[in-house]
């Protein structure tokens, strides 16, 4: 009796451990990220990209087809195109261990975004837009690097 329940905790753990590390990574938010990375924060804020909900009327604030583009990770919860929408969500890469590594940041989900991630919103979007051209865009810079690139 002792054995079948100690196998039925063991198999518990196993299952929830198993679930957790397949479980999709979350959404940490733009202001967790500032704590390490205090100079694209700051230059970011002050972008389009930042502002993006508030561009939004009231009524678009909850259309999940604005939400998409226009808050990170689709939630009005996480407005504008904070660092997660280009970078991916950072749950998993978010530890100060894992970002000093490029490679483990990589493995752990962070996104090098490129012309087709930006290209994600900025090309056939639901609404009238400039054209975009990414080149320079990425020459115009969307936050500015502690590092040079």
């Amino acid at each position: 009796m002792k054995y079948k329940r100690s196998l039925a905790l063991f198999s518990l753990a196993l299952l929830a451990g198993t679930s957790a590390a397949l479980a999709d990574p979350a959404y940490i938010g733009a202001a967790k990220c500032k704590m390490c990375h205090k100079v694209q924060f700051t230059s970011w804020e002050s972008l389009t990209h930042a502002k993006a909900f508030e561009r939004l009327k009231p009524e678009e604030q909850s259309k999940a087809e604005c939400l998409e583009c226009h808050a990170t990770g689709s939630s009005a919860e996480l407005p504008g195109v904070q660092c997660e929408a280009c970078h991916g969500a950072g749950s998993d890469y978010k530890s100060l261990k894992v970002m000093k590594e490029r490679d483990a940041s990589l493995a752990a989900g962070l996104l090098i975004p490129d012309q087709k991630t930006c290209e994600g919103c900025h090309v056939g979007a639901p609404h009238e837009q400039p054209a975009f051209d990414f080149e320079s865009a990425r020459a115009g810079g969307i936050h500015e690097f502690k590092n040079p690139r």
